[in-house]
Order: C-alpha cells, then sequence, then structure tokens
C-alpha cells in the first residue's frame, strides 16, 4: 500500500518499458482505488487499481507498471 502522494508524478509504463505518460491523480472509489494516467498527447487514462492492471510499483525508480484497460466501443 502506498499514500498518493508516493504515486501521483510517477511515469507510467508499459510492461515492456513504453512509456504510458504520467500518474496525474488517485481517485478512491468504493470498490478500489483509480489512477488517472495522462498520455503524453494529452489523453486520459482510468487505470483501476488492482494487479491486473497495475502489477508493479517501483518508488524508488519512479515508475509504475500498467496495463491499460481494453475500452468498447
Amino acid at each position: 500500500e502506498y499514500w498518493h502522494w508516493q504515486l501521483e508524478g510517477l511515469t507510467a509504463v508499459s510492461p515492456d518499458g513504453a512509456t504510458l505518460g504520467v500518474l496525474k491523480e488517485v481517485v478512491q472509489s468504493p470498490a478500489h482505488d483509480l489512477y488517472l494516467v495522462e498520455a503524453p498527447n494529452g489523453q486520459i487514462h482510468w487505470v483501476p487499481a488492482v494487479l491486473q492492471y497495475v502489477p508493479e510499483i517501483d518508488l524508488a525508480g519512479g515508475r509504475v507498471v500498467m496495463i491499460l484497460p481494453e475500452m468498447e466501443d
């Protein structure tokens, strides 16, 4: 478990190391926290803070490994 301030500002990367953006905000919800990630192009992604989508948090390395959820059309 982490404090929100520890996570906000971390670089979000994919499992293969590609930069996804910056974790801008942690939002609490009844089920689990949600991470708001802003991509370099300004696009916003909401990522559930669960192991399926966030397999690794590396505070010392300043990054969080994320798998962006697939969105349905």
